[in-house]
């Protein structure tokens, strides 16, 4: 996937869904884990350094797997790339807990899943397709089980 990095960028300063400073490893050889500023926005993971307003980062949370690892450690690999792992460490359980929640609604999977949901709901309700007003509705991606990866 192609990024445009101006529109990246302000991205990154928008409002987050979640945001909080934790301990992060990168995944290079011989990576420690480093207090990063952490922001959630759509569905990129931003990390900055801590005294820093331009992130140093961004992941796109695509085909992806968070896993919780130990005790407040959770990880993020990509299906594609299971060796690109990030490694993070929260104060307690309860944040690692949110933190995976969060993360785990942001990606395209989630939101495409929640919509076929909504849209099989409201046309039991309605009898009509919502998505027919927009003339998306044939299209495959919003198609149970149609979807490829």
């Amino acid at each position: 996937m192609r990024y445009n990095e101006r529109e990246l960028l302000s991205l990154a300063r928008q409002p987050a869904e979640k945001a909080a400073e934790i301990l992060m490893r990168v995944p290079k050889k011989g990576s420690v884990l480093k207090k990063r500023l952490v922001k959630l926005v759509v569905n990129f993971l931003f990390y900055f350094r801590t005294d820093e307003a331009e992130p140093i980062g961004a992941l796109l949370l695509e085909h992806c797997r968070i896993t919780k690892e130990e005790e407040n450690v959770f990880s993020i690999s990509f299906i594609e790339e299971p060796e690109r792992k990030y490694c993070f460490e929260c104060d307690s359980e309860q944040q690692c807990q949110e933190w995976i929640e969060a993360l785990k609604r942001a990606s395209y999977e989630f939101m495409r899943r929640s919509l076929i949901f909504y849209r099989n709901e409201i046309q039991k309700m309605t009898g009509k397709d919502p998505l027919e007003q927009y003339g998306i509705s044939e299209e495959a991606r919003f198609q149970l089980g149609t979807h490829k990866q």
